[in-house]
């Protein structure tokens, strides 16, 4: 009974957990990809679409948390759920990786963008609470999803220094190769999110 109550109370903080993740990630969102074509920054793009896909991923778990059934195996759920995560790590990496590289190769320069630094720093200081609060949760769910879901929250972190760094060089110093060298840091550790997000194993639980 208490492991029961226990359980309760995890998945209804992992659904709020989501809703706000989903609510802060489609603002973020917005905001960085208005600003990323204001200014011209594959970076900020990029991690504009980072957020999408963290909207995405969250709903995935969503679905999965939707479906929690007491004494009813979710083996299959779950790992639908993480391969969507998988995927979506993916194409983000593909597309990051390949405007990046061409900018560099064709100098593309982009402007300077203050609403992006700011943006970056933000996501930096209220990421790392929010994936820490995620991964408590994942093993009291039995959830690979919601460790996958948890590991793009952590990725997102990283990002966020990322782009600052990218960002705040462009800003100050006017190294315009920091934006499209923050992007290729974007896509290579979006590309191994993906491949570690599709190989990890179902956690022992799934099926409690």
């Amino acid at each position: 009974m208490v492991a029961d109550l226990a359980r309760s109370s995890a998945v209804r903080r992992a659904r709020w957990l989501n809703a706000a993740t989903i609510g802060w990630n489609t603002i973020e969102g917005v905001v960085a990809i208005v600003a990323g074509v204001a200014a011209g920054s594959v970076s900020l793009i990029g991690f504009g679409l980072d957020s999408a896909i963290e909207v995405s991923a969250a709903a995935a778990l969503s679905w999965r948390l939707a479906r929690e059934r007491r004494d009813d195996c979710r083996e299959g759920d779950d790992r639908l759920a993480q391969r969507l995560v998988a995927i979506s790590f993916g194409l983000l990496a593909v597309y990051v990786t390949s405007t990046a590289t061409s900018d560099l190769i064709a100098g593309n320069a982009p402007d300077p963008s203050a609403v992006g630094v700011v943006l970056a720093a933000v996501s930096l200081a209220v990421m790392p609470v929010v994936a820490r609060k995620k991964r408590k949760l994942a093993p009291i769910l039995g959830s690979r999803a919601a460790l996958a879901e948890a590991a793009q929250t952590d990725l997102c972190t990283l990002l966020s220094a990322a782009l600052l760094v990218g960002l705040g060089l462009n800003l100050t110093l006017g190294w315009w190769w920091a934006d499209p060298i923050a992007a290729l840091v974007i896509g290579g550790v979006s590309g191994y999110a993906a491949i570690t997000t599709w190989r990890a194993p179902s956690l022992s639980h799934t099926c409690c």
